[in-house]
């Protein structure tokens, strides 16, 4: 191990390669030079700007160690790092804010089943009346095809044109209800399973916990 060398002198080097206290008052700041040797002062040493150093109390004890600036690299990493970190703690509380609700919402597997089958009933019942709409209008408009045929070859009078289209129209938003309704039975079955699965998994650690 090569002697640390010293801005106070000779003696005090001396003793800290010795592993003895120094026997001056105040403390000592050492870090170690390109080359792996030993710098110390009674102030930050030049040398040591930029790097780690450690500061050495008049015990003669290390009481303090201070890491080297980190570099732009490092310091992104480190941001990455924090924001991932920060992250995971957000989704954590996140979940726990759930867990909570849930078990709240419900008493038992039978409470899920329940609330369950009533969105689902409700969300039916809106399918089934868009769909009897849908049977109702394509008769209206048949009605209008059926009076358009007298005037083959001639000018439709506005009204049954008007008519026509008119159905046409709430055809295709009755379908568009449909669609969105269908997408929102699907969702609401993802939704319960989930839920489902959830208070399994939580009452089993509740009865592993007892």
């Amino acid at each position: 191990m090569p002697a640390p060398v010293s801005l106070r002198g000779g003696v005090l080097a001396a003793l800290l390669f010795a592993g003895a206290a120094p026997a001056l008052a105040g403390n000592l700041f050492c870090c170690n030079d390109e080359s792996g040797r030993q710098v110390c002062g009674d102030i930050l040493p030049q040398i040591c700007y930029g790097r780690a150093y450690r500061v050495i109390g008049e015990s003669g004890h290390t009481v303090q160690r201070v890491e080297a600036p980190l570099t732009p690299e490092q310091r992104a990493q480190r941001a990455a790092e924090e924001k991932r970190r920060k992250q995971e703690e957000d989704a954590r509380r996140e979940q726990q804010r759930k867990d909570a609700a849930l078990l709240n919402t419900y008493g038992s597997e039978k409470d899920i089943q329940l609330q369950r089958e009533r969105a689902e009933h409700e969300v039916k019942l809106a399918i089934a009346a868009a769909e009897a709409r849908i049977v109702e209008v394509r008769k209206r408009r048949k009605g209008f095809e059926n009076e358009a045929e007298f005037y083959r070859n001639r000018t439709l009078p506005a009204e049954v044109d008007k008519g026509m289209r008119d159905a046409d129209y709430e055809v295709k938003a009755q379908q568009s209800l449909i669609e969105a309704k269908t997408r929102e039975l699907g969702a609401l079955r993802a939704k319960y399973d989930d839920d489902l699965r959830r208070f399994q998994e939580l009452m089993r650690r509740r009865a592993t916990a007892r």
